[in-house]
Parts: C-alpha cells; sequence; structure tokens
C-alpha cells in the first residue's frame, strides 16, 4: 500500500514537472521535427528505377556468358554516345542490375538513375544496343525484345519521412531530459514536501497568499457594523 502511494505521488511530481515546462517541450520538438524536414527536403536524392525483359534464346551453360556482355564496356560506351550521357561507361554499368528470372530464358535488365527519363532511356537503348552487338561479337541472334520500358514516376527509395520522425522523437525525448535537468537545478521551494525534506519540519499549516489590493476588496465586502446609542431620561 505505501509503495502504491509513494509511486502516485512520484508520478504526480514527474506530471507536475511536464506541466509547467509544457512549453519548452513543445518548442524544442517543434523545432527538430523542422529542421529533419529541411534536412532531409534538401539532402534526399529520389532514385527511379525502369525495367525491361529480353528473351535469350540459350541453354543456361551460355546464359551467365551473355548475361555477363550486357554491362560489358563496349556496350556501356555505345549507350553513353547514343544518349549523349556526361559519365563514364563503368558509372553507367553500375547503374544498371541483370538477372534471370526463375531459372528461365528471360532476362530482366533494370537500371537506376536520379532522373526516370533517364533510367528508361538507358534500359532500352542497353536492351537494344545488346541485341545488336551480341550478334557482331559473338554471332548470337537469338534475342528477342519485349516491351520497351516505361517511365516510372514513383522513387524507389521513399524513405522521406524516416529522417522527419526520427527527427521528432529525438527532439521530444531532448525536451522532456532537458525539462527535468532544468527542475534539477531549481533549488526554490514550491511544496509543502520541500519544506519538509529541506528544513527537516512538520508543515502544520500554510497562509494563503495576500496582498493590499486582495486585503481592500475583502474589507468592504463585510458589511458596515451600526452604533446606535440610548438615551435614558432623569426623573
Amino acid at each position: 500500500m505505501v509503495n502504491n502511494v509513494a509511486r502516485e505521488i512520484n508520478l504526480r511530481e514527474y506530471y507536475e514537472v511536464i506541466k509547467k515546462r509544457l512549453w519548452l517541450i513543445i518548442l524544442i520538438t517543434f523545432i527538430t521535427t523542422v529542421a529533419g524536414y529541411v534536412y532531409n527536403y534538401y539532402t534526399q536524392t529520389n532514385l527511379y528505377e525502369s525495367s525491361r525483359r529480353v528473351i535469350i534464346g540459350s541453354d543456361s551453360g551460355n546464359m551467365s556468358t551473355l548475361m555477363v556482355m550486357i554491362k560489358d564496356p563496349i556496350i556501356m560506351e555505345k549507350v553513353r554516345d547514343e544518349l549523349n550521357l556526361s559519365r563514364s561507361p563503368e558509372g553507367i554499368a553500375n547503374q544498371i542490375t541483370v538477372a534471370q528470372i526463375d531459372d528461365s530464358q528471360v532476362i530482366k535488365i533494370s537500371a537506376v538513375d536520379a532522373d526516370p527519363k533517364v533510367a528508361m532511356a538507358i534500359v532500352n537503348s542497353t536492351a537494344k544496343l545488346f541485341k545488336s552487338e551480341i550478334a557482331t561479337i559473338l554471332d548470337f541472334k537469338e534475342v528477342q525484345l519485349l516491351s520497351e520500358a516505361k517511365e516510372n514516376p514513383y522513387p524507389i527509395n521513399p524513405s522521406g519521412n524516416r529522417i522527419t520522425i526520427i527527427a521528432f522523437v529525438l527532439g521530444m525525448i531532448t525536451a522532456i531530459g532537458l525539462v527535468f535537468l532544468l527542475d534539477s537545478l531549481d533549488q526554490t521551494i514550491k511544496t509543502n514536501k520541500d519544506i519538509e525534506e529541506y528544513l527537516d519540519i512538520t508543515v502544520l499549516g500554510k497562509v494563503s497568499n495576500m496582498n493590499k489590493k486582495k486585503f481592500v476588496i475583502k474589507r468592504k465586502s463585510q458589511p458596515e457594523m451600526e452604533l446606535r446609542g440610548d438615551t435614558v431620561g432623569i426623573k
């Protein structure tokens, strides 16, 4: 029972500390959240991905070789020249991923770029040049291009709210910690409990806060006393 009462008192004290400086918690949390949002808005680069499928009529033994040839520097250089990209063939190759779908003859070519139009153009150009160049280099003509890649307007890294949420949580934790720190540094006596702890005496009562204005108003509200005198006649 005593433990429950003590726990209730502690919780009440914590609540009063937070309530007293609630404005400070709201202010700090708001500032950190806005800062996180602005930082994320100006620093994050959205990435877009486009894909195209290609059918390669080859057995599994030659499939790996043909997949490697898709990102060959010869093909990447031609992609760069065709699209007038100001980047190296190696840089373009790093933007491309090639994957075989379920051990089939279907190959998925994907490209990632900050510009969705460029990602789409890289994929389509790579697939087209792969088909023509592989026929010349390896005399392999069993490549069939499926439907062209389309522009994807949705970024593949939509983590825009993550930094904002982290900033909100950290801001609130920091604000609450600061509030309790300020309270611990405040040595003024606020409650009867503080008096008993600091002065080691028992509080028997307290006097209400009075000022001259309140005292005058209180006196005016009291009814005036009338004094009456009786005369006694002497015969």
